[in-house]
């Protein structure tokens, strides 16, 4: 009830308790909720494990995304952070898929090919741009990032299942997983949030768990016999160790690292030893590997020629494939991005993760709790570690480096949020005020002298 103008007594439109817990509630909850599934179903590819016909060809991973758009849009004007508020990072990601689109349509080699790709990695920006928005607080984070290292270490799990006894777990799992260099790069990229999740338990269960988890890892990256994704192992644990081990004064990680590093490669790694030694062309063990290395140097010199006949939109998303004569991918990141995007998307994805080590470094130079400090880490990490390994391997469409930036600029925006002086307030009254006094100051009444 609430005193009107007239004098009379009129019923209040909300309660103040109520209107208080109505401004409290989250409108992104539900948008939180559908990315959460995405990521559940992007990571593991549960229709994998399906066996009914055709699960292989249902987009079960649209449906949250579009969930999680339509959550997004309905929660607009309500939500702590907005479009405005995305950061340059966005916009040269955004630069790199229009640069994409002109590209597949002026594409000399397949035009409709092209566009199917770039149609496919478009989805990047939506996810980035949701992760952004979406995500304000840490605990959001941590759960995302787990269901990441969660998902991946149950997949390695399946694919030593299911292909022991395959060579270089070659299409034991789908989509992304079937390349053997993907398959290591994706477990390397989560490997340090693993180590991350082991290093902040609490409860002994727990830490076996990830301890698990990572020698699983360890075991598949050594099982596809990838190079490239072993020279990104080495790069991203060098810098976990020297975060976690040296700074962190856990030197039992090293220990550790080195035991059951040097085990696993014993039991694991000979496939990939034959690969490297097959490099100087002096051993017949592995002829094919240095038939790669060979076939590599070709691809390499194919694609700067690409790059010089066709240097503005490039020749079309995986066109490379056709161009080389081949039909095989440049073994290098940056040369991928060039070839195919042209010179001004290599820029602008230059420009991307010189952004994201800004990001990292602004982070590192912030008083963080432990734990958001762990994490951070973890970030820097993942990304040092690809973007020395994709100088060994075609991974410029591969999505946990995306997320990992998008991680990181998250983190970032939350914590400048958190470390934000507080607005001022006016300072209380000295004296006990009366309701009465307190509701003619806001002009609703004229001067009323309470009764004492």
């Amino acid at each position: 009830m609430a005193i009107g103008e007239n004098g009379k007594v009129a019923a209040a439109e909300i309660l103040p308790g109520r209107r208080l817990s109505i401004e409290a509630a989250d409108p992104t909850k539900g948008a939180y909720f559908w990315l959460f599934c995405f990521f559940l179903v992007y990571c593991t590819r549960f229709q994998d494990f399906l066996n009914f016909p055709g699960s292989a060809y249902v987009p079960w991973a649209k449906f949250p995304a579009i969930m999680a758009i339509l959550g997004l849009f309905s929660a607009l004007g309500r939500t702590k952070r907005t479009f405005k508020d995305l950061p340059q990072m966005g916009k040269y990601l955004l630069g790199m898929i229009i640069l994409m689109y002109i590209g597949a349509f002026l594409s000399p080699i397949w035009k409709g090919g092209a566009l199917k790709h770039t149609i496919d990695f478009s989805k990047i920006y939506v996810c980035w741009v949701l992760i952004f928005l979406i995500i304000t607080e840490f605990k959001r984070l941590r759960r995302i990032i787990f269901v990441q290292a969660f998902s991946v270490v149950i997949v390695c799990v399946v694919a030593i299942i299911k292909g022991h006894d395959v060579a270089r777990l070659d299409q034991v799992m789908g989509g992304f997983y079937g390349n053997p260099n993907d398959f290591a790069f994706a477990v390397v990229l989560s490997l340090p949030y693993a180590l991350a999740f082991f290093v902040t338990a609490k409860n002994a269960a727990v830490k076996v768990f990830w301890l698990f988890g990572m020698l699983v890892m360890v075991a598949v990256i050594f099982m596809t016999a990838s190079r490239a994704g072993f020279i990104d192992l080495v790069c991203a644990g060098s810098v976990m160790l020297y975060y976690y081990g040296v700074k962190g004064k856990r030197y039992y990680l090293i220990v550790g690292t080195v035991v059951l590093g040097s085990v696993i490669g014993l039991t694991f790694g000979g496939k990939l030893y034959d690969r490297f030694t097959a490099m100087s062309g002096d051993t017949t063990t592995e002829r094919s590997a240095y038939g790669s290395m060979e076939a590599r140097k070709y691809l390499m010199e194919r694609a700067i020629e690409g790059m010089k006949e066709y240097p503005i939109f490039g020749l079309g998303n995986h066109n490379f494939l056709t161009y080389s004569g081949v039909w095989h991918e440049v073994h290098m990141t940056y040369f991928q991005i060039g070839v195919e995007g042209g010179i001004p998307m290599l820029l602008l994805y230059l420009m991307f993760f010189y952004r994201d080590f800004q990001n990292m470094f602004e982070l590192r130079r912030m008083k963080l709790d432990p734990e958001v400090r762990v994490f951070s880490e973890a970030l820097t990490g993942t990304q040092v570690g690809f973007v020395v390994g994709a100088l060994f391997a075609p991974e410029a469409y591969q999505f946990f480096p995306y997320f990992a930036a998008a991680f990181t600029v998250t983190l970032l925006q939350t914590a400048r949020e958190q470390q934000q002086v507080p607005a001022s307030v006016s300072p209380p009254p000295k004296k006990a005020r009366h309701f009465l006094e307190v509701y003619a100051d806001r002009g609703s009444a004229g001067t009323v002298t309470p009764v004492r």
